[in-house]
């Protein structure tokens, strides 16, 4: 702690004294407005004008990391069709896993359970308030269809693509890429545990 702090204090309240001007005090005596702020409270606490005053100014928070949530998704039907699952990660901008998702999906293909873990997700992440999202899926057929790339034929995929579609529209912005299955092996693995255990 400086030790002219308690003089730039004196200085202040004397500056304010005389002008009733509380910025143009602070920035004469080189206060901050924390720092103001815990001088009012030292002296409402009968504090005296000293160092002491400057352990109520908290200390700045540490910013919260900004950015997209990372959302891994992958579905899986054993048969295909067949008792299918969908798993999904959900990571916040510092890398920090936010939620685990999985859900059993009765019987269906694996194209369908692909886009049900991605409706999953996505419902998930705008419940949560998440702004941006970077969506990271195995189904290479998912992610051009998504993207423009393929059309969608099936009719019983329609519905959920236009649902998926939906979803990601509603977000401020958004990108889906594809990636290999060993980089998606925790959404892999929820979603056939979903299987196993009969998640709902």
């Amino acid at each position: 702690m400086p030790k002219n702090d308690g003089k730039l204090v004196k200085k202040f309240l004397l500056e304010l004294s005389s002008t009733l001007d509380i910025d143009a005090s602070m920035r004469s005596s080189g206060i901050s407005p924390e720092k103001a702020k815990a001088i009012f409270k030292g002296l409402a606490a009968g504090i005296p004008v000293q160092e002491e005053l400057f352990a109520a100014v908290e200390k700045p928070r540490a910013p919260k990391p900004c950015g997209p949530y990372e959302i891994r998704v992958d579905g899986a039907s054993r048969g295909n069709p067949g008792q299918a699952g969908a798993g999904a990660v959900i990571k916040d901008p510092g890398g920090n896993v936010a939620r685990e998702l999985r859900k059993y999906l009765g019987v269906m293909t694996n194209n369908m359970a692909e886009y049900s873990a991605l409706v999953m997700a996505l419902s998930e992440a705008k419940a949560m308030g998440v702004g941006e999202v970077e969506v990271f899926a195995d189904s290479e057929l998912m992610v051009k269809q998504l993207n423009g790339k393929y059309k969608v034929k099936s009719a019983d995929l329609l519905p959920l693509y236009n649902e998926a579609s939906s979803l990601l529209k509603g977000f401020r912005r958004y990108k889906i890429v594809h990636v290999y299955r060993e980089e998606n092996s925790l959404a892999d693995k929820l979603a056939n545990e979903a299987i196993d255990t009969r998640a709902k």
